[in-house]
């Protein structure tokens, strides 16, 4: 079984910044992606951002150039600065991860973290 914690979320005014982590702990033999997505009420769950375990990186267009996501591989954590916060990115964002677990096998697993919830206030 594989955990992911997340944590950073919180109350922020428009233009500010919030870092959130993700730390993924558990039965791990490697980490292929990692990701961040988003729900805001009454709307569906979104990408937000992926990165794979040799740094390639997806951002969807309405964060595009205001936030940042990386990785540390040695402590299985993905991290996502946020800049200049608008109203709109207002939602509880989850951390997802891609994960093989057993080295005989290349089979990859998909796991959810609980949600952290980001308010901008503006």
């Amino acid at each position: 079984q594989v955990q992911l914690v997340e944590s950073g979320g919180g109350l922020v005014q428009a233009g500010g910044s919030l870092r959130l982590s993700c730390a993924a702990s558990g039965s791990i033999f490697r980490i292929n992606a990692m990701g961040w997505y988003r729900q805001a009420p009454g709307k569906q769950r979104e990408l937000v951002a992926s990165i794979t375990n040799d740094g390639s990186t997806n951002y969807a267009e309405p964060v595009k150039g205001r936030f940042t996501i990386s990785r540390d591989n040695a402590k299985n954590t993905v991290y996502l600065q946020m800049n200049n916060l608008k109203s709109e990115d207002t939602a509880v964002y989850y951390c997802r991860s891609w994960v093989v677990v057993f080295a005989s096998s290349s089979a990859e697993f998909t796991y959810w973290g609980q949600g952290t919830q980001v308010t901008v206030s503006s």
